[in-house]
């Protein structure tokens, strides 16, 4: 049975309604509690019924679980959950893309306790986002001078640059190469070029709202941590489940058409080998970049023409560069062309003469595309490299995951079914169904088409008599 005791302070009236759930382990009772504060326009009858209704809901609440007197707040809970899902296997990546987002959450509602949390709290938040000026650590930093004629007038290397400024060698050599960089990153690489690093560079700041679907990623953390709350009995329902966040477009697959395959193709003649091969598999397989990135030599044979997709490898701030399993977690058998096989063997001949300039320095890996000294690589570098090599030879902008959309939708306009390309992909059915609609629509109006050519033979027979 719930009761209540009245309460009169400079703020006005309130109730603390209590409830009894039983003895802890040392035979003391247990009770739960709440506060309860009417609106001040009620009258005394008003007042009574609603406290009823308050107790009486508070006590169900109680014996159904939930821990309705907790004091937890969104930001204390929100660490406990993502500190839960790296102990159970969640991947680096996604606990390290959550920790990015927790800050400007916690700004907003980390101060709120759980229970205390709305879906209209959320969907301010989801508005504040869309506004100007809501970015953080936007500041870049643009190299003003020649970084790389910089190196030579300093007989110093690009690596030894890197280590002085504690950063990686293609973060670095992307500042030098005047792309811009966040603030911090300049400001240590141009610590180590000059006593003045601050003349070295132009800072710009990007005040334009939040994407949608960067809100939405705002939003789905939220969720994820307001669902353990709600299985956890410490709300009644999931406010984020509630609320209303904006929707983002899906984004139209982008590919290649075969004749700017083709071009593509001419200009990699005299690329390194090691990027020609790299790019050929991309090509030729359709696999994400971090699958390519993760090929050891041990997974392809050259002489039945077979690679096997078994792990991805990544890039984290705190990992380094690490092995992770495929996206579904399954591996995969592709067949490949003659012509990536005979790719492939150039480019393992120049490793092993690589391995052999280089000697004891050499650190046997296994992996197909290494660093200088067989190091994995970051897949950061096989998009950096498409980049510079796509401007170099004024070709359209080349990103990996576009060889990946090209391979699919030249499968289903070729008459590949469904469920064989997305086995080939990595993807389930129905995912390849709803990114590939369109050349999926297209496929069945050539089919129509097709179909429909008996009844223009018949026509022509009959006019012919």
């Amino acid at each position: 049975m719930a009761w209540h005791e009245k309460r009169e302070g400079k703020k006005g009236v309130t109730y603390r309604i209590s409830v009894s759930d039983g003895v802890d382990e040392n035979g003391k009772q247990i009770i739960r509690s709440m506060k309860w504060k009417p609106d001040p326009d009620m009258t005394p009858r008003q007042v009574e019924k609603a406290l009823q209704r308050a107790m009486t809901e508070f006590e169900t609440k109680v014996r159904q679980g939930f821990q309705v007197d907790n004091d937890k707040t969104f930001a204390e809970y929100a660490e406990y959950v993502i500190k839960l899902k790296e102990r159970t296997g969640k991947k680096p990546r996604t606990t390290e893309r959550y920790r990015e987002l927790l800050p400007r959450i916690n700004a907003a509602i980390g101060h709120k306790k759980l229970v205390d949390l709305r879906p209209q709290h959320l969907n301010m938040f989801y508005a504040n986002l869309g506004e100007e000026g809501i970015r953080i650590g936007t500041e870049r930093a643009t190299l003003d001078i020649d970084g790389r004629a910089w190196l030579k007038e300093h007989r110093i290397s690009l690596s030894e640059v890197s280590r002085r400024s504690n950063l990686c060698r293609s973060t670095t050599a992307q500042f030098l190469d005047g792309k811009p960089v966040m603030l911090e990153t300049a400001k240590k690489i141009a610590a180590v070029m000059s006593n003045k690093p601050e003349q070295l560079y132009t800072v710009t700041r990007d005040d334009s709202p939040l994407s949608n679907k960067t809100i939405l990623e705002h939003h789905r953390l939220i969720s994820t941590i307001l669902a353990q709350a709600e299985k956890e009995l410490l709300i009644p329902y999931n406010p984020a489940a509630r609320a209303t966040p904006p929707k983002a477009p899906r984004p139209e697959p982008d590919y290649y058409q075969p004749e700017e395959v083709n071009r593509i193709l001419d200009k990699l003649e005299t690329a390194p080998i090691k990027w020609r091969a790299c790019t050929y598999l991309l090509i030729d397989t359709g696999c994400r970049r971090a699958e390519i990135a993760g090929l050891k030599w041990s997974d392809i044979d050259l002489n039945d023409g077979i690679v096997i997709i078994r792990r991805n490898l990544h890039y984290s701030s705190k990992l380094g560069i690490y092995e992770g399993p495929t996206k579904n977690e399954k591996g995969r058998v592709l067949r490949i062309a003659p012509e990536t096989v005979a790719v492939l063997r150039e480019h393992r001949a120049e490793q092993e003469r690589q391995r052999e300039a280089v000697a004891d320095r050499w650190e046997e890996t296994g992996f197909v595309f290494t660093k200088e000294f067989g190091q994995p690589m970051n897949p950061d570098s096989i998009t950096d490299w498409l980049n510079k090599f796509s401007l170099a030879e004024d070709l359209p902008h080349i990103h990996p995951h576009a060889f990946r959309h090209t391979a699919a939708s030249t499968m289903i306009a070729n008459g590949v079914d469904i469920v064989t390309t997305a086995g080939e992909l990595g993807h389930n059915p129905a995912t390849t169904e709803m990114y590939y609609a369109h050349v999926i629509n297209e496929a069945k109006a050539r089919a129509g088409s097709v179909r429909s050519s008996v009844f223009d033979r018949r026509k022509q027979k009959k006019g012919e008599e």
